[in-house]
């Protein structure tokens, strides 16, 4: 078996994993005390604040599904969130960009844990239309897998092409 050298040293960004955590829970209290379910505040033509729980995966997949579906995605939730803590203390130290987007991630991940073991259902509440088009609603835990996901994919296809020219 080969010896892999894990950098403890790499958990420090865990930092913006808890943030994310903090302002996503803090953000679902907030509009959970000021909407009621289904609620639609408008902010602008584009943008509204609605209150909307969700018991399946992204863009409300799997929702009708019952309990067992949020219970099955948060267990899958909680290994992914494990096997990006194992990538980060494999990963070398240099690698910013890509413990950044594991930590979002992770963030992500564990925000929309905590709310199905709370309450059996995700809260989301950020809501983009046009007309009569509505993107399914979403939350800053939501933001934050996306944003990881993105930066994830940039590096890996920098690295790729890097990698190319060597």
């Amino acid at each position: 078996m080969p010896n892999i050298k894990l950098n403890y040293k790499n958990l420090s960004w865990l930092w913006l994993t808890a943030l994310i955590i903090v302002l996503d829970q803090g953000s679902k209290l907030l509009m959970s005390y000021w909407l009621h379910v289904y609620e639609l505040r408008p902010v602008f033509s584009l943008f509204s604040f609605t209150l909307l729980h969700n018991q399946g995966a992204a863009f409300s997949f799997l929702n009708d599904a019952g309990h067992w579906a949020s219970w099955f995605l948060g267990a899958i939730a909680i290994s992914v969130s494990a096997a990006l803590v194992i990538w980060m203390l494999r990963m070398e130290p240099q690698k910013r960009w890509l413990l950044a987007s594991a930590a979002l991630i992770l963030g992500g991940a564990l925000g929309n844990v905590i709310d199905r073991a709370l309450w059996g259902h995700v809260v989301d509440f950020l809501l983009f239309h046009y007309r009569n088009f509505y993107f399914p609603a979403f939350n800053l835990a939501d933001s934050a897998i996306t944003i990881g996901a993105i930066i994830l994919v940039i590096v890996t296809i920098f690295q790729m092409k890097y990698e190319d020219e060597i």
